[in-house]
């Protein structure tokens, strides 16, 4: 049996488990054990729970990488995460107690990613396809992202005022990577989310899915998480 960390990886908003494709070829080609589930994005409780079935089914201790919305979802577990050994945020959310995913965009004009977001009657976003190619995945193959469009998972607004706990980051040791491109989340506010959870931190010249368009370091940061612990 591997002495090898489980990796569990986190989509974020207009994405689903494919996004990780790449980064999850090359950790199962040195032995790790890697779960991408699908996350429904109807709720953040929804998500935590979907995430916390998948952490059940882990044997030993485990890593959790999280993209964009991803990293609320893992840093909703809290103190209640009793096999996760380290966190890694890839140009993620990494709110602190008391803040919301909404209260921060605010404060802010509208990304160009987010701009003009369509929200349907159920209340669930989705991304135009322009915005999506353009500035969401703008570093990614045209054709590859369109296909990502496709596929993309909208998300519940409620989970826009969903305000945060007591975040996992406290009590467990964080990765952070900074998309230096990245035109959904501020770079500035990706450095503020690594500098303030004490996250070991790189940063690449990436768009917001560094996952996709910049997989090498994404495996290299998430590899080295696994091995500090």
């Amino acid at each position: 049996m591997s002495d090898l960390p489980n990796i569990v990886l986190v989509h974020g908003a207009w994405a689903d488990g494919s996004c990780w494709s790449a980064v999850i070829e090359q950790l199962q080609s040195e032995g790790y054990t890697v779960t991408a589930p699908q996350f429904p994005e109807s709720s953040l409780a929804d998500d935590v729970a979907r995430l916390r079935q998948v952490l059940n089914r882990q044997h030993g201790p485990t890593v959790v990488v999280g993209h964009s919305y991803g990293g609320q979802i893992m840093t909703s577990l809290g103190t209640d995460a009793p096999n996760v050994v380290a966190l890694v945020y890839i140009a993620a959310f990494g709110l602190d107690e008391g803040e919301s995913i909404g209260g921060l965009l605010a404060q802010g004009t509208p990304t160009a990613a987010l701009a003009h977001l369509d929200i349907d009657e159920q209340g669930f976003a989705w991304v135009p396809e322009d915005d999506f190619v353009s500035h969401f995945a703008a570093d990614v193959d045209p054709i590859e992202a369109k296909v990502m469009f496709a596929v993309q998972q909208p998300l519940a607004t409620s989970t826009l005022g969903d305000v945060m706990g007591v975040p996992a980051w406290k009590s467990l040791p964080s990765w952070y990577m900074v998309a230096t491109d990245d035109e959904a989340i501020p770079p500035d506010a990706e450095r503020q989310f690594a500098e303030r959870m004490g996250a070991t931190t790189v940063e690449v010249a990436s768009s917001h899915v560094a996952m996709v368009s910049h997989p090498d370091e994404v495996v290299a940061l998430t590899k080295q998480a696994a091995q500090a612990i």
